[in-house]
């Protein structure tokens, strides 16, 4: 790119940071500082608004850099991220939703300590919500780097590591000063926003083929350098059994790990009732399943167009693949076409960065103040403390998702999505579907449900070929690696349910049959409800 459409790319790439920056800055002189607001927005919102902001929050950076990035790459094995993402989000709307938003205050512990001994409880849901959360933001900061450098025209180490540094401030900025309110209009912004660019490039993607879907499969196979084997299973993980296991426990993290992310359940508690919150679930499928059955377009265009490996050249793992599309199908390099939707794209996609970190931390602090802080601070301590904590936590935890993004810079953006997914569906999942489902459930095997599926995923991870023992590894140099799995989910799901079965037949306390009563009134009709 010259340096004039530089300049261009790079004013409109700010232009919306100074918006989200002014919204920000908007709600920020309009709040009270109530914990109910920097929580949950106060629950004044609509249910439309809130299946955009679940939208935004759902469709990261990760899923619209890295899944096309994927399919350009491995063609038909890409599309298991997409395919996983969408079917992901039926368990939400089925099993939890409106559950959640009845029995909860502001987060997952909410839901769990209903009918448990409350502190135990609070401590190990709040960890495992801050572990999730951490791997999350890990994801969009690499997103983050790959994205920035190649806008700024350069793939350097030092633009990718200042990218992931200013990321993770102005994720701070946004939740400290705007709490909910704030993150979830900048969620609706940016959900408009990428709607609107997928479905540009999506279109072009279709006019330069004709809209003839065979013309442009056969094309990206032949372009892939894999020929027809581009368009069949096996690709990325057919190679032996490990390969296949890999792809079954990635599959099964990604439908269930939905349920379990800290930042989506927390999006059901800025609505005023539960009947408003299964209405921003149906509004919230139109548009993430749209927008996912469009990522396979583009991966597959990116391929076709571009070939896999120019797609490879620029980012190893594929995260440059929809800017570098959007370049050619403006016209190339040297056009201003070109410029102009590379840079439209490139501050769609960041824009998605920025919200998806602020929804994360928000979701993250709050784990912090509202579970770990409110477990252990003395009887008496003033309210008002909480959210001055949470906003303490976010810009700690910002702090070590910056230290981390930049240890995982290398790695596939939705590759790290999917370890995150696979610790919620462990860690999260089991003890929420238990709660809410299970008469006998206690307080012991709430706390082994979590940790049972927490630690095992945890480790598993640190001692996979994701840390150690492969040339992408965290630390290639190194090797003790004794987990053949990149994704943990096929051991650690199971494992979690498992350990919180045996906690409650082995406790000694006896299941509360007053209080799931109660929970289950207010789980099925709201009677109750905050």
């Amino acid at each position: 790119m010259s340096g004039d459409h530089q300049t261009l790319a790079l004013l409109l790439f700010s232009a919306f940071i100074a918006v989200t920056l002014a919204i920000t800055t908007w709600v920020g002189r309009n709040r009270h500082g109530s914990a109910e607001e920097f929580y949950a927005g106060g629950r004044l919102f609509s249910p439309m608004e809130n299946g955009f902001a679940i939208a935004g929050d759902y469709m990261s950076a990760a899923s619209f850099l890295g899944i096309s990035g994927v399919i350009a790459l491995y063609g038909y094995d890409g599309m298991l991220y997409s395919v996983g993402f969408l079917v992901a989000w039926l368990v939400v709307l089925l099993l939890v939703a409106e559950l959640v938003r009845n029995c909860g205050r502001f987060t997952l512990a909410d839901v769990v300590a209903a009918r448990m001994t409350e502190r135990p409880v609070r401590i190990a849901a709040g960890t495992s919500s801050v572990t999730v959360s951490v791997l999350y933001l890990v994801a969009q900061m690499v997103g983050a780097g790959s994205l920035v450098a190649l806008l700024l025209g350069g793939t350097s180490e030092a633009t990718r590591s200042w990218t992931v540094v200013g990321v993770g401030a102005l994720m701070v900025i946004y939740v400290t000063l705007g709490g909910m309110r704030a993150t979830t209009w900048i969620q609706i912004v940016k959900a408009v926003l990428l709607m609107a660019g997928a479905t540009a490039l999506t279109v072009l993607v279709l006019v330069r083929f004709h809209g003839d879907i065979n013309e442009l499969l056969n094309s990206a196979a032949e372009h892939s350098g894999h020929g027809k084997d581009f368009l069949s299973p096996g690709l990325r993980y057919g190679g032996d059994w490990t390969a296949r296991l890999d792809f079954i426990s990635l599959g099964l993290a990604l439908v269930l790990g939905t349920a379990g992310l800290p930042h989506i359940l927390s999006r059901f508690y800025t609505v005023p009732t539960a009947r408003a919150a299964r209405r921003s679930v149906v509004w919230s499928i139109g548009l993430i399943g749209s927008f996912y059955l469009m990522t396979i377009v583009l991966g597959f265009g990116a391929a076709a167009i571009l070939g896999t490996d120019e797609v490879r050249a620029s980012n190893a793992a594929g995260n440059t693949a929809v800017p570098l599309l959007a370049l050619d199908l403006g016209g190339g390099a040297g056009s201003t076409g070109g410029t102009v939707l590379f840079a439209v794209v490139a501050a769609v996609a960041f824009a998605t960065i920025l919200a998806v970190v602020a929804g994360i931390t928000l979701a993250s602090s709050a784990s912090v103040a509202h579970d770990l802080y409110a477990s252990l601070r003395r009887r008496h301590a003033k309210p008002y403390r909480e959210v001055t904590v949470a906003r303490v936590a976010a810009v700690g935890i910002g702090a070590a998702a910056i230290g981390l993004g930049l240890l995982a810079r290398d790695l596939n953006v939705a590759f790290l999505v999917g370890l995150a997914f696979a610790v919620a569906a462990s860690a999260n999942l089991p003890v929420l579907l238990y709660s809410l489902f299970w008469r006998n459930f206690t307080t012991r095997g709430a706390v082994w449900s979590v940790y049972g599926g927490l630690i095992p995923a945890v480790l598993l991870v640190a001692f996979s070929p994701v840390v150690s023992g492969s040339p992408e590894a965290l630390f290639p140099g190194v090797d003790f690696h004794v987990f053949p799995l990149q994704n943990p989910g096929v051991v650690s799901i199971p494992l979690g349910f498992l350990a919180g079965w045996i906690g409650t037949v082995t406790s000694s306390e006896p299941p509360d049959a007053a209080k799931h009563a109660e929970t289950e009134v207010r789980a099925l009709t709201g009677a109750g409800a905050v």
